[in-house]
């Protein structure tokens, strides 16, 4: 098997990997297993100094990082610059942290002693998406080998250069060779590699369907996983909400990387109030992106990264309006897929869906590209029955200048991130996860070091 990417701007062939044989898979497993034993005997200081590498090594390599990025999946290149740099924040809150979050802990007891050790649980499997290539792989590799484990990552199959080059990165950063490694393999043999007895864990960030797949397969192998799944985050705005700030947050974020991130702004949910005053704002902003060439520096907009993702967009778009959404782009009526975009790449133009009703197609499914919906509410109380009406919970924000008012709905909101008066993002030093079927486990902060951890109590009589 070959796995093609493609430049999703022009259509062209960037390269062809050949997929692992069986017996590459096993060496490479047993070479890893073999090195993660090693790996584990090194004290958790000099673990931490070779994170603190990785972060100097990305820095170094941004550029190539970022170019090679744009070409697999089409983001812009200052928004892949920016990826990659997030990355190295990941290494140096690790560096910093980890030798005090990883310590072993006495316990007060009647006991003689009682310490509870952090050990690392062995090979991580980590299988990810082609979305944001670099920052899922090292916001998940760098706590896990910190803990002392080692990586075996399944990169998605349209980006193994962003894949290949992380991990060299790791290694010229000091990681030993084995340690980190890719497994180039197809979907089906995905199953092998969870049972393989080998692997401890496995972290999966994907689809909600991929995520029951994977999880129900760690499961079966007695195994622990760890799930970052879809999302349809809402974006409440109540009727005294700063309606410029409000709007400029989610067309921000639902643009980024081309509306194809699992925490972007995809439902706005609007007090009715301030709904056409807000409506307007954000088809100005939405209108003024600039759609091009993901090379130009005065690109907002890429392609969409296949060709199949801009159908599956398409076809969304068109079950909503024949549900009775209308679509605006550039303020009117009009198809996202028309022609003043540049082609032969899989481009379409942003747009905002209105309209839209609760438990309708725009409000229910995740859309994965510029298209947001604009959900108009009455209350306060049906502004967080829409919010939570789907099966999603990852991210959500509230924006209103009431901070205790505001406040007070995050509590009530089901998911994994709430953030007030600003658009929801990852970082380093919070934890990041989901709720409901956004899955399950965390990454980041100390409770993402602390996932990939055997707990082992120590009790002397």
């Amino acid at each position: 098997m070959i796995f093609t990417s493609v430049n999703p701007a022009t259509g062209a062939t960037i390269a062809e990997y050949p997929a692992h044989t069986p017996e590459q898979v096993q060496q490479i497993i047993a070479r890893a297993d073999h090195a993660q034993r090693a790996w584990a005997e090194v004290s958790l200081a000099e673990r931490t100094l070779i994170m603190r590498r990785i972060g100097e090594e990305i820095e170094r390599a941004a550029d190539e990082a970022a170019a090679i990025i744009t070409a697999e999946m089409g983001k812009p290149l200052s928004q892949a610059r920016a990826e990659v740099m997030k990355c190295k924040t990941v290494c140096d809150y690790i560096a910093t942290t980890a030798l005090a979050v990883l310590r072993s802990e006495t316990i007060a007891t009647e006991f003689a002693s009682s310490v509870v050790r952090l050990e690392p649980l062995g090979l991580v499997l980590s299988i990810m998406p082609w979305n944001f290539p670099f920052w899922q792989f090292f916001r998940f590799a760098v706590p896990a080998l910190a803990a002392g484990n080692g990586v075996l990552l399944k990169h998605a199959p349209t980006t193994w250069g962003s894949a290949l080059l992380a991990v060299d990165i790791c290694r010229r950063a000091g990681v030993p060779h084995d340690l980190v490694a890719c497994v180039m393999v197809a979907e089906p043999d995905v199953a092998g590699l969870i049972a393989d007895a080998r692997v401890r864990a496995v972290t999966f960030t994907g689809s909600t369907r991929g995520g029951r797949a994977v999880g129900a397969l760690a499961g079966g192998a007695v195994k622990k996983s760890v799930l970052e799944l879809g999302g349809s985050d809402a974006y409440l705005v109540l009727h005294d909400a700063d309606l410029d700030r409000a709007a400029a947050s989610c067309v921000q974020q639902r643009c980024l990387n081309t509306g194809q991130s699992c925490i972007a702004a995809k439902r706005f949910v609007v007090d009715h109030r301030v709904a056409d005053a807000f409506r307007e704002r954000v088809v100005a902003m939405m209108s003024a992106l600039r759609i091009g060439d993901p090379l130009d520096p005065s690109t907002d907009l890429g392609p969409l990264a296949r060709a199949d993702l801009k159908e599956l967009l398409l076809d969304q778009v068109d079950r909503a309006v024949r549900h009775g959404a209308r679509l605006l782009v550039q303020g009117v009526e009009a198809d996202v897929r028309a022609l003043d975009v540049p082609g032969p790449g899989f481009y379409v133009r942003p747009g905002l869906l209105v309209d839209v009703t609760p438990g309708s197609v725009a409000d229910q499914e995740e859309l994965f590209g510029p298209v947001a919906a604009l959900i108009v509410v009455s209350s306060e109380e049906e502004a967080v029955s829409v919010a939570n009406g789907n099966e999603y919970g990852l991210g959500a924000a509230v924006f209103s200048r009431d901070l205790e008012r505001a406040h007070r709905l995050a509590t009530r909101l089901q998911a994994g991130s709430v953030f007030v008066n600003g658009a929801v993002r990852s970082d380093a030093r919070i934890p990041f996860g989901g709720a409901k079927n956004s899955g399950y486990g965390r990454e980041l902060g100390v409770y993402g070091l602390k996932e990939f951890v055997h707990v082992k109590s120590v009790v002397e009589l």
